[in-house]
C-alpha cells in the first residue's frame, strides 16, 4: 500500500509541475514578471470595508479565482494599471478582480479615482491601516496576487502590468481550467 501510494503522490507532483510549466509558458511581455508559486501559500485573515464601511474580507470569494490588486489613489502606476484590470474583470466574469485600497485612501477619493479611469465593473475594498498588505509582504504599490478557489496565494505581480493583455487572460484561464 505504501508503495502504491508513493507512486499516486510522484504522479500527482509530477502532474502538477507540469501544469505549472504550461501555465509559466503562456507568461509573455508584462506576465513575465508573475511569480508562481511551487505550492499554494496561506493568505492571511484581515479585515477590509467597502467603500460604506461594510465589513469584507477575501474569505468572500472563496470557491473562485481571484485576482487581488493592492494599489491606492496616490500611486500614479496604479492609475495607468487600474482600466486593464477593469477590463480583466469584464473579459473573465468567472474570475474575482478585487481592488484592494491599502492605506489611507478616502472614499470619495476613491470613487474620484474610478470615475476619472473610467472604472465600471470593479468594487473596490478598502484595507486603511495596510493591514492585509503589511501581512502579505506589501512593501510598494502596485502589487497583484492571484489567489486559488480555496484562498491561497499561488501567484504575484510587483510593479504594474497590463491585465487585459491576451498573455494574462490566457494564464488566467489556464489557472481557472486546472493548469
Amino acid at each position: 500500500m505504501r508503495k502504491l501510494l508513493a507512486v499516486l503522490y510522484t504522479a500527482l507532483a509530477l502532474g502538477a509541475n507540469v501544469a505549472q510549466a504550461d501555465v509559466a509558458g503562456l507568461r509573455d511581455g508584462d506576465m513575465k514578471k508573475l511569480a508562481l508559486h511551487t505550492a499554494p501559500v496561506a493568505v492571511p485573515e484581515a479585515a477590509l470595508m467597502t467603500l460604506d464601511e461594510a465589513p469584507a474580507s477575501l474569505a468572500d470569494y472563496r470557491g473562485k479565482w481571484v485576482v487581488v490588486n493592492f494599489w491606492a489613489t496616490w500611486c500614479a502606476p496604479c492609475r495607468a494599471e487600474m482600466p486593464s484590470l477593469d477590463a480583466l474583470q469584464a473579459a473573465l466574469p468567472d474570475l474575482a478582480v478585487v481592488p484592494v485600497a491599502t492605506g489611507r485612501n478616502a472614499p470619495e477619493a476613491i470613487t474620484r479615482f474610478w470615475e476619472e479611469a473610467g472604472v465600471t465593473h470593479l468594487v473596490p475594498l478598502r484595507d486603511p491601516k495596510s493591514e492585509l498588505g503589511r501581512q502579505m509582504g506589501v512593501l510598494g504599490l502596485p502589487v497583484t496576487v492571484i489567489l486559488n478557489p480555496e484562498g491561497q496565494e499561488v501567484g504575484r505581480l510587483i510593479g504594474d502590468a497590463d491585465w487585459s493583455s491576451d498573455s494574462a487572460k490566457a494564464v488566467l484561464q489556464a489557472l481557472m481550467a486546472g493548469g
